[in-house]
């Protein structure tokens, strides 16, 4: 996993293009490999299962302190460990660094058994200095009386070859070594570019190295590197900023919808009311918040606390980087977090899916009880885009209509000509966003809810027959109160006449309050035209005053040209454009406010079916998609990064999009059910977001951090990239062209709970999940296909085709079959192939996860890198050891830990076949005589 280091800000690089190893003056990240000969142990017969623990004096403190550790070698005097030591960036090392290595041989390991054999010290300057960078030492016994063998201990440089029969590294060709950049000591050509960046945003990383052996006996390097990301927390705190400041806006609009009935003034008042409590409530989350300092991720411990709610559970970057004999180096890159759910809230009445499932069914019901107008999720989705629309629109029009008026001042034809075709796009788009019936009925329905008001046929038509079953009963006498406006399914009365409409929304009329004028539904079609019909008179006039000076031009001399211009008056175009601009300026606010007052009088509407839930499911909403953002954006990153080179990439980002797999490993059982309905739900949301590219103002950290602008029904996320990244991408990247994200998500449930939901529950919610993102998937495929030259997609050893693994993984989705591990295998590959985010994630990101991605890995070796057959296994296990020998964890074995860990159990995951087999069966059997017992009981 190759990270850009931290260290590099700190350094000055040169030009070493053509250069050789890159010298620096100290050693800020040192790897070295192990070996160790003639192991004596205790017994003179018995052949040790050796490990090697790893310690580095302090030298302030005068203390060591234990490091790593290395895989553990079965039945050998002589063992070759896989397992490397890397001394990450946070823990500089100096040449007059002592390190220790002790060696034990570990008897039992699940029982923490083992025995001391012996140690040996050495200084960095010892290995640096030494011929190769390879010493060898003598292991002395604890009594310091006898060797006990030797300890080889060789300096780890990527890029060089290894001899497939010796035990240490060898460099075959002198003009390769000559070549080499030494990575764990500055990084390389490829990635230097990306320091800052990665420094920025990426921290406290911990890195691994392996070298594993090829079929053709040569030996590869992989170094691992994981990182927390700082976007853990600053995402989270820029969506709640935005939520607040998104409902202070809504109660904004709320009281300036003006005086209303009773009824619904009563009403609003309690909808701004909840928006208060839940305003409080996100500013108490985000000042705690901001008092946090330490990691840069939430450990799956912290589930339980509200304040950290919206942080994702241990979201993780993971990089594994492949160095191989005569081939150039690849990267493969892997985001890590938990499932984005609601886990503070619970997960007992179900997930977001079966909540506002259950939540619409009921919404009817409570617009009854409320004497609201029922509107559809889409209805209500179409009146956020058409306020959004509003906002965003209405200021842009004044502004270009006074752009408009200045270069009319100036006498600029060609800046006139330009800002008045901008300034038609413009109000074209506003026309088009309000040309809807919903915007014609709300206004029906917010001039009903005016106190006193009165329709054109209340004294001449009565309601019809199906629609007086449903109007209250009001007294006939004068001074009564008002009753509310009736409440009509907006689902099932589409089209309504006029009469239907009217009657609808009849309200009592009262002698004791003011009286609205009647409504006229014609009135909004003449204002909603009056705005195409001003911006048609802008036009003419502008092409009759360019007419004009054309003609002016044409029919004067030469000589006399410069007087004429001169005697025109520089103010004369202005003064003729003023009155149409002001007009159409005054037409689009006037039509603006209405449309905004109708959309939000919708929205109070929807606030109040939400009454008896208050706004419960909003929050989850909130919380859910927070989570799935962060991770979103921490893999969009990491893949800009490593692609900001590839113009293939960078063709695809702006044509197309890049596709986001979300591969989930949570069962569909108990409370799981709910987390994968709260994760659906999540994902499917992140729909709504895009990306785009900015050049930052410095390269300072603050300044590269992204930025969430926005509302809940759109996101934008701008990536700032330092001027030298910036000026390489293409222009349709620099000048801000939005980037479209096709997240999918695949689920396949692989732990004993997964197996009784097979057996005796439903995997229905998997099914369905798993069908609906192939189609999403494949769709996708199919765009890129056709804008998209196949030469821009990445190359893979193993040629098969991304349609053929279309074709299986469709076939793989609607096959039934019990833990079908083949769906993500698939959906990953087609991933990798198509140039996407890769996403791991299960309850929190630790077992499950860790299991999928080290066996992800290992193929990747396998299939890329010709990974020998005799070492897969090796290379599994070494990954997956989490622990050393005598009980001490290392910081990379739990990132949530943060520090080295003591005396915990030892943890084994990787199970015989056999076993599982055996266990699910005796499962099987225990739960059928549990049933008898309890039916024999209770009979």
């Amino acid at each position: 996993m190759a990270m850009r280091e931290a260290e590099l800000t700190e350094q000055l690089w040169g030009d070493s293009a053509g250069a050789g190893v890159i010298f620096v003056s100290r050693v800020q990240h040192l790897e070295f490999s192990l070996a160790c000969r003639g192991l004596v142990c205790v017994s003179r017969d018995r052949k040790p299962n050796t490990l090697v623990q790893v310690a580095a004096l302090d030298v302030c403190e005068q203390s060591l302190l234990a490091f790593s550790s290395t895989e553990i070698v079965q039945g050998t005097r002589d063992p070759l460990f896989l397992t490397g030591v890397a001394f990450p960036p946070q823990c500089p090392i100096l040449e007059e660094t002592v390190i220790k290595l002790s060696v034990y041989d570990v008897k039992d390991k699940s029982a923490n058994n083992s025995t001391f054999l012996g140690s040996a010290t050495f200084s960095v300057a010892d290995l640096l200095k030494s011929r190769d960078q390879q010493i060898s030492l003598n292991l002395r016994s604890s009594d310091d009386l006898e060797a006990v063998g030797t300890v080889v201990v060789s300096r780890m440089k990527m890029g060089e070859i290894e001899d497939g029969e010796v035990d240490h590294m060898a460099t075959d060709i002198q003009a390769q070594k000559c070549a080499l950049v030494c990575e764990s000591l500055h990084g390389t050509t490829n990635d230097k570019d990306y320091g800052p960046l990665m420094s920025a945003l990426f921290k406290n990383p911990v890195c691994k190295v392996y070298r594993f052996q090829t079929l053709d006996s040569k030996w590869m390097l992989v170094r691992e590197q994981m990182a927390e990301s700082t976007l853990s927390f600053t995402i989270p705190k820029q969506l709640i900023t935005l939520h607040i400041q998104e409902d202070s806006r809504r109660i904004q609009e709320l009281k300036d919808l003006g005086e209303l009935s009773p009824h619904w003034d009563n009403l609003r008042r309690e909808v701004i009311s909840r928006y208060d409590q839940v305003i409080r409530s996100y500013q108490e989350t985000l000042e705690e918040l901001d008092k946090l300092t330490g990691p840069s991720f939430k450990p799956s411990c912290s589930k339980a606390q509200k304040y950290l709610e919206f942080i994702p559970i241990n979201l993780h970057t993971q990089r594994m980087r492949v160095t191989c004999p005569r081939k150039t180096d690849a990267f493969y890159d892997i985001i890590t977090v938990g499932a984005p759910a609601a886990h503070f809230q619970g997960f007992k009445s179900g997930g977001l899916q079966k909540l506002l499932s259950r939540y619409e069914s009921e919404k009817k019901s409570y617009s009854t009880a409320y004497q609201c107008i029922y509107y559809s999720p889409e209805q209500t989705a179409k009146a956020r885009e058409v306020l959004g629309s509003l906002s965003e629109l209405q200021p842009l029009i004044s502004s270009l209509a006074d752009r408009l008026l200045q270069a009319a001042q100036q006498r600029s034809v060609d800046a006139l000509r330009d800002t008045l075709k901008s300034l038609a796009e413009k109000t074209e788009q506003f026309v088009h966003a309000l040309k809807d019936e919903l915007v014609k009925s709300a206004l029906l329905a917010l001039h009903a809810a005016r106190p006193g008001y009165i329709s054109k046929t209340q004294t001449h038509t009565p309601p019809p027959l199906h629609l007086q079953t449903e109007m209250p009963q009001t007294p006939s006498h004068t001074g009564a109160e008002p009753d509310a406006a009736v409440c009509i399914n907006m689902d099932e009365v589409q089209t309504p006449n006029k009469e239907e409409q009217l009657a609808a929304v009849t309200l009592e009329r009262q002698d004791s309050i003011p009286h609205y004028k009647e409504y006229d539904e014609e009135e909004w079609d003449r204002v909603w035209a009056s705005v195409a019909k001003s911006l048609n008179c802008v036009i003419a006039l502008v092409d009759k005053l360019q007419e004009q000076d054309n003609n002016n031009q044409e029919s004067t001399p030469d000589q006399a040209l410069a007087d004429v211009i001169t005697s025109h008056n520089p103010s004369e175009w202005r003064e003729q454009l003023s009155p149409l601009v002001a007009s159409l300026k005054e037409c689009v606010t006037e039509v603006g406010d209405r449309a905004q007052k109708s959309m939000t009088f919708i929205l109070l509407q929807e606030a109040v079916c939400s009454i008896p839930q208050g706004l419960f499911l909003q929050q989850r909403r909130d919380v859910v998609f927070s989570q799935a953002l962060s991770a979103l954006a921490c893999g969009f990153v990491m893949r800009l990064y490593a692609g900001l080179e590839d113009k293939g990439f960078l063709q695809q980002l702006h044509l197309v999009g890049l596709v986001a797999q979300f591969e989930s490993l949570l069962s569909t059982y108990s409370e799981e059910i709910g987390m994968l309905e709260d994760m659906e739900t999540g994902i499917s949301d992140l729909n709504r977001v895009t990306f785009r590219i900015t050049e930052a103002k410095s390269d300072d950290p603050a300044e590269l951090q992204p930025v969430v602008s926005g509302r809940r029904d759109y996101y934008t996320v701008e990536i700032p990239l330092p001027q030298q990244s910036f000026q390489i991408i293409p222009p349709e990247l620099q000048e801000g062209k939005p980037l479209q994200i096709f997240p999918v998500l695949f689920n396949v449930g692989i732990n004993e709970q997964q197996t009784i939901a097979e057996r005796f529950g439903d995997i229905s919610l998997q099914e369905r999940i798993n069908q609906r993102n192939f189609e999403i998937l494949d769709g996708y495929f199919k765009t890129l296909s056709d804008k998209v030259p196949s030469e821009c997609l990445p190359c893979f050893q193993t040629q098969m085709d991304v349609k053929e693994l279309l074709e299986t993984l469709g076939q793989n989705v609607v096959t039934k079959k019990r833990k079908n591990v083949e769906i993500l295998w698939l959906a990953g590959t087609i991933c990798r192939r198509l140039n996407g985010i890769r996403f791991t994630s299960c309850k929190s990101a630790k077992d499950r996860t860790s299991m999928s991605v080290t066996l992800e890995q290992c193929a990747l070796l396998r299939d890329e890198h010709q990974l020998s057959k005799d070492y897969f296994i090796r290379a599994l296990d070494c990954m997956r050891s989490s622990r050393l020998a005598q009980g001490e964890a290392a910081q990379w074995d739990d990132p949530e830990a943060g520090s080295v860990a003591n005396h915990k159990p030892a943890s084994r995951h990787f199970y015989p076949i056999a076993l599982l087999l055996v266990s699910s069966h005796l499962l099987v059997v225990w739960l059928i005589l549990s049933l008898v017992f309890l039916l024999a009981k209770y009979q």
